[in-house]
């Protein structure tokens, strides 16, 4: 009896499950949110526990998920309607670099750094923030891309141009300190950083927020604004 009462539970459940997802939509999934993902995680929970606790029927499994997935809908449609809902169930894009300067700000308002931007940067085929004209946070975690001019893709063929080596950028120096191992796997030294930063007309490795050397391109300073 166990065995068939479950049974019926975990069918019953996989298609209320199947027409939640059907109705509320494939965002769920595909442009999951800060809620959209809580909500998955409760609707999950919900099923499982339901359908591991004898003294919960059917009908309170059909209750309980009927109930969040109409939730759900009523916050989705609400979202579709409504620009002051949508951000603050959804949330808004924010700008961490504008016109290739990284916005300390809104890094601290995200609860980032400058170590996880260049690594979403990279993970976005981006080696160097030097390549970037604006970059936006999206609500589910993911950045979008816009490149400076020069730095978007052509083909060699547009040109007829040969092939040339590709170097990997390097930081130099991040939040005000000097990574003296990169400087030394670039076989370089410390009156060798001082002219490059002086050239940019930095005196002090404290005043660099970001500083990224690029073989052929040279030397990528960014310092903390003047108070």
């Amino acid at each position: 009896m166990k065995v068939m009462y479950l049974t019926i539970e975990l069918i019953i459940g996989f298609f209320l499950l199947f027409i939640i997802v059907k109705f509320v939509g494939k965002k769920i999934i595909n442009q999951i949110t800060p809620f959209t993902f809580i909500a998955a995680i409760v609707l999950g929970e919900l099923l499982g526990n339901a359908l591991y606790d004898h003294q919960i029927g059917v009908l309170y499994i059909i209750y309980s998920m009927a109930l969040w997935g109409i939730l759900l809908f009523i916050v989705e449609y609400l979202g579709q309607k409504s620009l002051l809902f949508r951000g603050i169930f959804e949330g808004k894009p924010a700008a961490l670099i504008k016109n290739g300067v990284v916005d300390r700000e809104e890094l601290r308002k995200n609860r980032m750094n400058i170590n996880q931007l260049q690594s979403l940067l990279r993970q976005s085929e981006t080696f160097s923030i030097r390549e970037v004209a604006f970059c936006y946070l999206e609500a589910n975690g993911s950045i979008s891309i816009l490149k400076k001019s020069q730095y978007q893709k052509t083909t060699l063929e547009d040109f007829n141009l040969l092939d040339k080596p590709v170097y990997v950028p390097v930081t130099l120096i991040r939040d005000g300190e000097v990574l003296w191992d990169e400087i030394k796997d670039l076989r370089y030294d410390e009156s060798w950083l001082k002219r490059q930063l002086l050239s940019q007309n930095v005196s002090d490795y404290k005043d660099v927020f970001i500083a990224e050397w690029l073989e052929g391109d040279g030397i990528f300073v960014q310092t903390y604004p003047k108070s």
